[in-house]
């Protein structure tokens, strides 16, 4: 099959990439500003032989992506903010159980039932674990329609790779706008030089998976331990997996950061905004770059470090629709040694390219 150009939504983006990267289960329920994504699914994963359940709650949907998961089934599910503190429990499981499965959020506006607008005030549910334990999901944020297609391959072979959940990163504004997205064959690669060139489709591969035990030793696929000392052993092998994806599995991408005085720091489709913001500045004479994290976790704070360290007086400046949560991770990896800014909006509110620029030329820059 040759590439081709087709106008998508990002919600259809997610689907459409996540089919053509071997995804043959799906289950989800319905909840905006995702449900273009839960509709692609019910209408062409039968086509290619997949399995669709639109469930009876967000409970029920992580759970059979658990059970999908564990049979070695390529398995994911979606939802916008509300619905994925629902599959927190579910989500914990699963990485307690080692279990690779995608979860995309479109994340919209909160606390509580909050509204339909975008956000991106999940960050801290996302990256911290967000259910109970010790454990980590890995996850991604793209910014672009055609990324939220490419992207999925990549979340699928790191999920499987690491047998661990992964968490697509997105918002209401990038599940709802529509773009041009080249839709590649399956045999393509994508996103990442060392995304495999043939998509695993099934449970052959996955010698742990739960496909019956005739003439073989049985699998066990389990999160509970009860012996003295197991669970802690169990916990430290997790603990070493997440530190191995620490070291090997930092994404991002740096624009004009060589020169900058101030760098910009966003992520998603607000890194879409930041990037405007500097295009002006530096337009007008400032000496401004970006920092996008493609990996929310692992963070890349490998660039920070450098640039902290480099012996430039260097500005940064977080962009995000929230009240300040990745700043947190940012700060971290600077560790004092630069001045970091933040400047958000929630609740339905987005910060501008002009209130961005603004800030630029604020005084205390």
């Amino acid at each position: 099959m040759s590439n081709k150009k087709i106008l998508m939504s990002g919600n259809e983006a997610f689907a459409e990439g996540a089919i053509r990267a071997g995804c043959r289960f799906y289950a989800g329920y319905p909840i905006t500003p995702q449900n273009e994504l839960t509709a692609y699914m019910a209408q062409h994963m039968p086509v290619v032989g997949g399995t669709f359940i639109q469930t009876e709650s967000e409970l029920a949907a992580i759970n059979m992506v658990f059970g999908a998961a564990a049979a070695g089934a390529r398995a994911m599910t979606s939802s916008s903010s509300p619905g994925i503190s629902l599959k927190q429990e579910g989500i914990s499981y699963i990485a307690g159980a080692e279990l690779p499965a995608v979860i995309v959020n479109v994340m919209r506006a909160g606390p509580g039932l909050g509204n339909i607008t975008p956000a991106q005030s999940d960050y801290f549910q996302a990256t911290r674990g967000g259910g109970h334990g010790d454990y980590r999901c890995i996850v991604l944020a793209p910014s672009t329609v055609q990324e939220s297609y490419d992207i999925m391959p990549t979340a699928f072979m790191l999920a499987d790779t690491y047998r661990n959940p992964v968490i697509v990163l997105g918002d209401g504004m990038l599940g709802q706008m529509m773009e041009p997205v080249v839709v590649h064959s399956p045999q393509s690669t994508v996103h990442r030089k060392d995304t495999p060139s043939t998509v695993d489709h099934g449970p052959s591969t996955k010698a742990w998976a739960l496909t019956g035990c005739k003439g073989r030793a049985p699998n066990v696929i389990k999160s509970f331990y009860m012996k003295e000392g197991e669970l802690e052993k169990a916990n430290l092998a997790l603990q070493k997996k997440y530190k191995k994806i620490h070291v090997k599995e930092q994404r991002y991408e740096a624009l004009c950061c060589d020169d900058a005085k101030i760098i910009l720091v966003a992520y998603g489709t607000m890194a879409r905004i930041a990037k405007g913001a500097m295009e002006v500045a530096r337009a007008k004479g400032r000496k401004i770059g970006l920092i996008r994290p493609v990996s929310l976790w692992p963070f890349p704070e490998n660039i920070f470090q450098r640039l902290a360290v480099s012996g430039k007086r260097i500005v940064f400046l977080v962009v995000e629709m929230s009240y300040g949560q990745m700043v947190e991770d940012v700060r971290l990896a600077i560790n004092g040694r630069c001045q970091v800014e933040f400047f958000g909006r929630s609740g339905g509110g987005i910060p501008s390219e002009k209130e961005i620029v603004k800030r630029i030329y604020a005084k205390s820059f």
